[in-house]
């Protein structure tokens, strides 16, 4: 009964406010008209439809999204969009996560280029002499070099204020300032608990332990953010870098292939470059925010705290310290930067020796040459290790004078500035002044105030020790990071220089014949049909040397449906024809016409050696297309299918497992396998002209002829560069190189002409006249054998038989 009241009592002042409110709404009410109740009803009741259709519609598309995630995941595919973005789903907890990569825009690369390929002369980045930028035999170092090129990779790293990186950087210095905060707060603190603790104030003792320990839980959070937040400012610059980069070297220019086989610049080891020099220049760059910046702070904020507390005198030592040791490390430093690119050069060069042996698996194993590699991999690593243990022996050394001087002397400098307070406390500041005023005090408060200072003072001075140690062994890290940085910089001048064509002769010289410096000839894209007009064929050398000259001014042009075979013995130029009208060699002169590219009304060219990229096996079949392209062209598995079939591979999807399996496929496919996964591309993409390279070697004839009918059929104008005159029935015209006595001239018929005919029933009657004496050439064999068969003796006589062989013959 008593519990009933209570409640009663309870609910009654929420009745109460419940009715006044109530009475408040029916007051408002009262002074609204009718239509603007209706029209309220009305909002409110659109405001939640709308709401629930808006948020049905957002539930289905998130679903919707979700669903494309998890398919594009299992698929490893992705979606490209109008302008050139690509959106990929990376696993997130139990679902994905959509990520938008936009590729670097063409005017960033224009904006970018001066940087790169003209820098200032105060940089000293380039002599006049040298082609390269830098040149091949600049010292990476800390100088106007180093800053130049630093900030030109920061230019990429960090393009813009808004940028996500700003706000990463901006997020780690306010760590370090925390810290650094932290840091005083520390030192104040352990004074105080060293003074109660020596007074014997318990309570406060306690009281300084518990905010220790609060202060030291945060500081820990401190600390752990500002290396979360150094890794991700890390993760973030080589993500920039490594787009950027990639956009650079993988684009329609080719400037992945002209790099190697062109340039020369950064010689075979772009993978080097690209993976391992990246990342070190990255990790280096963001620890250098770290190590640099927060050393900064420090030495400003506790100088200042120690120039209140121990005066001008302390100061000026300490100044005059901090110069001292950084001239002496600085003079007798070794230079880091150089060693650390020659190391990293060389670390490049023992993995593309095993890289190449890797690719070369097979040939190597044939010819049975693995003593030899193993030699060479010997040799290449024996001159990594003596570069590396002379560079331990040169920091052995330095580390020596390092540590000497920034923990032992720095330690005793810094126990003479402490002591300024009690024997010189006129020049102590405000430590002299508390010495002083402690002076005329009795009992033991003058010892305490010594041990508070003290140890505030130590800290600070341990503090700024460390500090300054930071800050001297980032020297090393400076020199370090220039050498990382002068191998990016080089990288990156290198891909900007290529995709420029931006080659120009050594001041003061003319530019040698057939050099990279003297390319004068057009490419036209978008023609119907291959024209070259006084295009000579040369095969380019590394810049800045000339080329060899393989075809004397070749002109010629082709039509649709005008098959074209080109033939020649070996090495005087039917592939360099492809390379060229394909923009992998320069045209030096003349005009190149071509169609743009893979499509129906485009070209596409088939190498020597057939390709078998990473991935399924519709993907080897729709290769440079992605499963995602293939669908939006409306292709299907089963037309794949048909294709394999007209290919003669109709077998391998039942053999291999399925469309979705994933193989190894250059090592699955035979020789044959591979030629014709080539043709079955061809016959896939269905351009309008086709280059097609010694594509059909490893095929039999009788395989051979269908292929060509139904490329034909289809409608492609095949252009193919064999040595098999069985193959001129499927031509219409034929080009011969090597002509000539220096094998620089050539020759353009059409096949089954009058002269041909004329030629082959020559040499048919030249057979005939030969199989005429077949008989006449038998017997006379037959008595040169009975001649050589007979036995002479002396005297002219010939020997007769054996009496077992008149017997056996009896």
């Amino acid at each position: 009964m008593a519990s009933q009241s209570t409640l009663r009592h309870s609910a009654d002042p929420l009745a109460a406010l419940y009715h006044k409110y109530s009475d408040y709404l029916r007051q408002r009410l009262k002074g609204t008209s009718r239509t603007t109740r209706l029209l309220a009803t009305l909002f409110l009741v659109l405001s939640i439809v709308t709401g629930g259709l808006g948020g049905r519609r957002w539930w289905k598309k998130r679903t919707a999204e979700k669903e494309q995630g998890r398919r594009l995941l299992r698929r490893n595919s992705g979606l490209r969009n109008k302008d050139g973005s690509r959106v990929i789903f990376v696993p997130y907890k139990d679902s994905t996560s959509k990520v938008t990569i936009h590729p670097t825009k063409p005017m960033t690369f224009d904006a970018h280029r001066r940087l790169f390929l003209n820098p200032p002369r105060a940089a000293r980045l380039t002599d006049g002499r040298s082609p390269q930028v830098p040149p091949a035999n600049a010292k990476p170092g800390l100088n106007l070099a180093f800053l130049h090129q630093f900030l030109s990779l920061l230019s990429i790293m960090v393009p813009r204020w808004t940028s996500k990186e700003t706000g990463l950087l901006l997020s780690h210095g306010m760590f370090l300032m925390l810290r650094t905060y932290l840091s005083l707060v520390v030192a104040r603190l352990d004074g105080e608990i060293v003074r109660d603790l020596v007074a014997g104030n318990g309570k406060p003792f306690l009281w300084g332990i518990i905010k220790w320990c609060g202060i030291g839980s945060f500081a820990s959070y401190t600390n752990a953010m500002i290396k979360f937040l150094q890794s991700k400012v890390s993760i973030a610059f080589r993500t920039r870098l490594t787009r950027y980069i990639h956009d650079l070297y993988l684009n329609d220019n080719l400037n992945y292939y002209k790099l190697t086989n062109l340039d020369g610049g950064i010689g075979q080891g772009a993978d080097q470059f690209i993976t391992q020099d990246l990342t070190h220049f990255c990790n280096s760059a963001a620890s250098l925010y770290s190590s640099l910046g927060k050393p900064t702070v420090d030495l400003l904020v506790f100088n200042y705290q120690l120039y209140r507390s121990l005066g001008p005198l302390a100061f000026a030592g300490l100044m005059s310290n901090y110069i001292l040791t950084a001239s002496l490390l600085r003079r007798l430093s070794p230079p880091f930067g150089k060693l650390k690119a020659v190391e990293g050069r060389k670390e490049g060069d023992f993995r593309a020796l095993h890289s190449r042996l890797i690719a070369n698996a097979e040939e190597v194993a044939f010819y049975g040459g693995a003593a030899m590699e193993k030699t060479f991999l010997d040799k290449e690593f024996k001159s990594l290790k003596r570069w590396m243990e002379g560079i331990y022996t040169l920091k052995i050394r330095y580390n020596i004078l390092e540590d000497f001087i920034l923990k032992y002397s720095w330690s005793a400098y810094g126990y003479l500035i402490s002591s300024l307070p009690v024997f010189l406390p006129a020049w102590g500041g405000l430590g002299g002044i508390q010495e002083l005023a402690d002076a005329s005090s009795s009992g033991g408060g003058r010892e305490r105030g010594r041990m508070k200072d003290f140890i505030t003072n130590k800290r600070l001075m341990l503090s700024l020790a460390d500090a300054g140690g930071r800050m001297m062994y980032s020297i090393k890290d400076l020199s370090e990071l220039a050498g990382y940085t002068s191998r990016v910089y080089t990288l990156i001048s290198t891909l900007h220089r290529v995709h420029a064509d931006a080659y120009f002769p050594p001041r003061g010289t003319h530019p040698e014949l057939y050099s990279l410096s003297d390319v004068q000839g057009t490419i036209q894209k978008g023609f119907d049909g291959v024209r070259l007009e006084h295009v000579p064929v040369v095969a380019p050398s590394i810049f800045p040397r000339g080329g060899e000259e393989l075809i004397d001014s070749l002109s010629l042009i082709v039509h649709s449906g005008e098959h074209l075979l080109i033939s020649g013995p070996n090495g005087v130029g039917k592939s360099a024809v492809a390379r060229v009208v394909a923009g992998l060699w320069p045209v030096y002169r003349g005009l190149v016409s071509r169609p743009r590219s893979i499509g129906t009304d485009g070209i596409m060219f088939l190498p020597q050696r057939p390709y078998l990229s990473v991935g399924t096996l519709r993907d080897q079949v729709i290769y440079p297309d992605g499963e995602i392209e293939m669908r939006d062209r409306g292709r299907r598995d089963i037309e794949l299918k048909h294709i394999l079939e007209e290919a003669r591979l109709g077998y391998l999807p039942d053999r291999e497992g399925g469309w979705d399996t994933r193989k190894e496929w250059k090592d699955v496919l035979s020789g044959g396998e591979k030629q014709r996964m080539a043709i079955a591309r061809l016959l896939y993409h269905e351009p309008r002209y086709a280059f097609i390279d010694e594509g059909t070697s490893a095929v039999s004839s009788d395989v051979e002829g269908l292929l060509y009918e139904r490329c034909k059929e289809k409608g492609i104008t095949l252009i193919t560069i064999s040595t098999r005159a069985s193959l001129k029935r499927y031509h219409t015209f034929n080009l011969t190189l090597g002509m000539g006595e220096d094998g620089t001239e050539w020759e353009w018929e059409r096949i089954g002409t009058a002269e041909e005919k004329m030629g082959v029933e020559r040499e048919l009657q030249q057979l005939r006249d030969r199989l005429e004496k077949v008989k006449e050439w038998e017997n006379r064999k037959l008595e040169i054998e009975n001649e050589l068969n007979k036995v002479w003796v002396d005297g002219g006589s010939e020997l007769g038989k054996p009496e077992y062989v008149e017997e056996t013959q009896s």
